[in-house]
């Protein structure tokens, strides 16, 4: 039996429009493959019932067996989902009047919070959310909105189709309640749930993967019979490795042999991001960290304050965009700036020993230089930046050449420089 495939349907004017970047359809797109069900496509389309039709028509045309929806669940005009999805598998919808009084006692302490509010009108208009299609299942809500599974037309072929909100933290809570239903299962057939790994390389082009593919074939490994993808993200290369079960030997293997060829450049095989990596060596170790950001102006400490936890690590960061504030935040001596320029491994390592003392962390990061798109020369041209990772005993400093515009170039600074703290933590020092 042939793999089960999925059409990913998300709805939205405002993603349509551009107004808002859909995180729900690549997410999705990862989740089915966990399942062994194959995306054929994701699909957006605005607040318009024909659009919505159109999608699930297309999809049904195309032989899938289950379709997830995204969003229009809400209590406005314009949130239609459940009524066509209602319509297009011919299902009549009645009031749940269990689920609206759930809904309602949520929503019922949140509208007193608004002065003036007429509640009755405010669960009225609530009341469209607990219509439900006959024969559907409901997903309890994560907010106010429920999702649905809803069977095909009774009697005729045509895609089970799965009904979640658009808020992602809401649709991702409700797919991990859903993932094991049995009503899901039974739409998608055959589906095997594969086994994986996540590999992340740094500081190799993307284009020596297309040789450790060929020489992996040589070796003998049939990674045919494996669901390989690459792509490079923030300046490192990801290695997504999917197999069925009867694969397992396989994709060990490959996962062993990329570790032996690419050893010095593979920072995690286990799927945790530098990010991750850098924050649980910086517990391990029970060390502090702060920040001295000329061209990345607070991306740095921003990244490293974005995973649950880093309060108890991260103590704060120092934004020294303008050279006096090089000079009196940092202590950077003025004649250094004049002999160097502020784009300078002096000064780099001068801002990093200045956030030691002023933050009192345990090992502090700075970053400067040419971000773009002007403001480069033929010494220092746009994308050149210096990264200092200093700890009391030392530390590592590094020029570094970045490709990119402004963005890419900021962004990817943040990335080395969390490499660099991942060897100032393992231990690694420049000589005296």
């Amino acid at each position: 039996m042939s793999a089960p495939r999925a059409v990913v349907v998300i709805t939205g004017t405002e993603v349509l429009g551009g107004w808002v970047a859909d995180k729900n359809g690549p997410w999705l797109a990862q989740r089915l493959g966990e399942l062994g069900v194959v995306h054929v496509s994701t699909v957006v389309v605005g607040d318009r019932p024909e659009d919505l039709v159109t999608a699930l028509s297309n999809a049904r045309d195309r032989g899938v067996e289950l379709v997830i929806t995204s969003g229009g669940l809400g209590p406005t005009e314009d949130d239609l989902t459940t009524r066509v999805v209602a319509e297009f598998t011919r299902r009549t919808l009645a009031l749940d009047e269990a689920l609206e009084g759930r809904i309602w006692s949520v929503l019922e302490p949140m509208s007193k919070r608004w002065p003036g509010v007429d509640q009755a009108a405010v669960r009225e208009a609530n009341r469209k959310q607990a219509l439900v299609p006959a024969g559907a299942t409901v997903l309890e809500p994560i907010g106010t909105a429920p999702g649905l599974i809803v069977p095909p037309p009774e009697g005729e072929g045509g895609p089970t189709i799965v009904v979640l909100p658009g808020p992602p933290s809401e649709l991702q809570a409700m797919w991990r309640a859903t993932v094991d239903l049995p009503e899901l299962h039974a739409a998608i057939p055959g589906a095997e749930r594969l086994q994986g790994s996540v590999l992340r390389l740094f500081g190799i082009p993307e284009s020596d993967l297309a040789g450790t593919m060929r020489a992996a074939r040589e070796e003998g490994i049939a990674i045919d019979d494996l669901e390989i993808t690459t792509c490079m993200r923030r300046g490192e290369i990801e290695i997504v490795n999917r197999w069925p079960a009867e694969a397992d030997a396989t994709g060990r293997a490959f996962e062993a042999f990329v570790a032996d060829r690419h050893g010095d450049a593979l920072f995690s095989a286990d799927g945790r991001t530098i990010d991750q990596l850098v924050l649980d060596g910086l517990r391990e170790r029970s060390w502090t960290v702060g920040t001295a950001e000329s061209c990345t102006g607070g991306l740095l400490a921003g990244r490293l304050t974005d995973l649950p936890g880093s309060s108890a690590v991260v103590a704060g960061g120092i934004v020294s965009y303008a050279n006096a504030v090089k000079e009196s935040a940092l202590g950077v001596p003025r004649e250094m700036l004049e002999a160097h320029g502020a784009v300078s491994a002096e000064v780099a390592r001068a801002m990093a020993e200045g956030a030691l003392e002023a933050l009192g962390v345990a090992v502090a990061l700075s970053t400067t230089g040419v971000a773009g798109p002007g403001g480069g020369s033929e010494e220092k041209p746009v994308g050149t930046v210096f990264v200092a990772v200093l700890a009391r005993d030392g530390g590592l400093v590094r020029r570094l050449r970045i490709p990119g515009d402004r963005a890419a170039v900021r962004d990817r600074t943040t990335t080395a420089a969390l490499h660099l703290l991942r060897r100032v933590l393992a231990g690694e020092r420049d000589a005296a």
